[in-house]
């Protein structure tokens, strides 16, 4: 509305936003809050002035000029956000960079094994007193998880993580031991009790996409063999890609030994044709990619201008930087293409560039919005009612910027935006 826009313009105040991923995983969560939350602080701002996204206009105060944006675990905007690329003005990720970003971004990635990891570096070289005991338990328990203890046996662990959970035991030694964070924290993860297969599925969902086509890969928390025979998977899997204008889907799993050792496992689905002629017949493969897969003609090319669910299944078993070492499975579905992944550190943010390249074009790590209104709280959930089930009125960036001139009144102002930080 162009009266908004002109209020927010009148009262020249910029709102910062922190923001995570579109998966909204522990890590992304955690890191927008605890940044969000050192910023805060760090500005004297009270907790009261907390903003979540939905009670905010991001598109609106972009067009006004009045945005700017961190980004922590992810350094590309979903397909539904891209129109706020350039409000980017900072990014802390931990994946392998896919887009480059020149000044005056600053950019802060590197190869830890949780972003909480680089966020909780940023908070120690803040002023001493800042950091409190709640935001170091979520600091400490996140990259507790992601690192699977701080095991060397899952392949994700680093210097930098085991530095930082050491810093904030020492700091707070009044801090829960790790076994006792780790094996409730990784319990509730792969706890789907009560979940259906779209729950399921959205659990932990990443989009990539290019102009003609959009693929979910989903982390499915769940033993592959299982999963692919829940009642009526077929017609939930049809009905979940159908109903989001999804031309595929990768489904991948992991497990853990008693050593933290990892076990992966991955399966693609076609809503449009088979894609297991043959490989449950393969005696394996490898590097060389040598065994026909999926039925797929050895000389049809991993990308061309029609898009085919079998280019991804020719591109995970043919990749090499890296090389998932890929063994086919059994499945019990044609449309279904399972396969035991040997590289079993590989974990999705390495798969992921893999298949934007079989896309054809660099896409965005997004693609169609997800629907607003989020399934019913599942019967695993730790709250009795969902805050989100029901809808969040919509707050103009007049309405924002009104209430944080209020806070001006008495402090420098920050809001806060659910994992989406908002500073004048």
């Amino acid at each position: 509305d162009p009266s908004q826009a002109q209020g927010c313009q009148d009262l020249h105040q910029e709102i910062h936003v922190v923001m995570g991923n579109e998966a909204c995983d522990l890590d992304s969560t955690v890191s927008a809050l605890a940044l969000t939350t050192f910023l805060l602080r760090d500005r004297g701002v009270p907790a009261s002035s907390l903003i979540f996204r939905d009670e905010i206009d991001l598109g609106g105060l972009h067009h006004a000029g009045l945005l700017s944006l961190t980004l922590v675990d992810h350094h590309v905007l979903p397909g539904a956000d891209t129109a706020l690329e350039e409000a980017v003005v900072e990014v802390l990720d931990h994946r392998p960079l896919e887009k480059d970003r020149g000044p005056p971004c600053q950019v802060t990635v590197e190869p830890v094994g949780s972003c909480a990891t680089l966020v909780t570096e940023r908070i120690l070289q803040g002023p001493p007193g800042v950091l409190d005991k709640t935001t170091a338990s979520l600091l400490h328990g996140t990259i507790l998880l992601d690192c699977i203890n701080l095991s060397p046996a899952a392949g994700k662990v680093t210097p930098r993580d085991v530095a930082c959970v050491s810093l904030l035991e020492e700091r707070f030694p009044e801090l829960p031991a790790r076994d006792a964070v780790f094996g409730a924290l990784q319990a509730a993860k792969f706890d789907v009790t009560g979940l259906t297969t779209e729950q399921m599925l959205r659990k932990d969902l990443k989009v990539i996409s290019n102009d003609e086509v959009v693929v979910a890969i989903s982390g499915v928390f769940e033993d592959l063999e299982i999963f692919l025979l829940r009642p009526g998977l077929l017609q939930d899997l049809e009905s979940f890609c159908q109903s989001r204008g999804y031309a595929g889907l990768v489904a991948m799993t992991v497990s853990f030994n008693e050593r933290h050792e990892p076990t992966r496992k991955l399966a693609v689905y076609s809503p449009q044709e088979p894609l297991r002629s043959t490989v449950s017949q393969g005696t394996g493969l490898g590097i060389s990619g040598a065994v026909p897969s999926c039925g797929l003609p050895q000389n049809l090319p991993i990308w061309g201008p029609v898009f085919s669910p079998l280019q991804l299944c020719r591109a995970l078993e043919e990749a090499t930087t890296p090389s998932l070492l890929l063994q086919p499975l059994p499945s019990p579905w044609p449309c279904v293409a399972a396969y035991a992944q040997g590289n079993a550190v590989a974990a999705r943010k390495k798969v992921l560039p893999i298949l934007r390249a079989a896309l054809g074009g660099l896409g965005a790590a997004g693609g169609p919005e997800e629907e607003v209104v989020p399934p019913p709280t599942p019967m695993n959930s730790l709250v009795e009612e969902c805050p989100l089930a029901q809808a969040v009125p919509p707050l103009c960036p007049q309405d924002v910027l009104e209430r944080v001139s209020r806070i001006c009144s008495h402090t420098p102002s920050t809001a806060q935006l659910g994992g989406k930080l908002a500073l004048p």
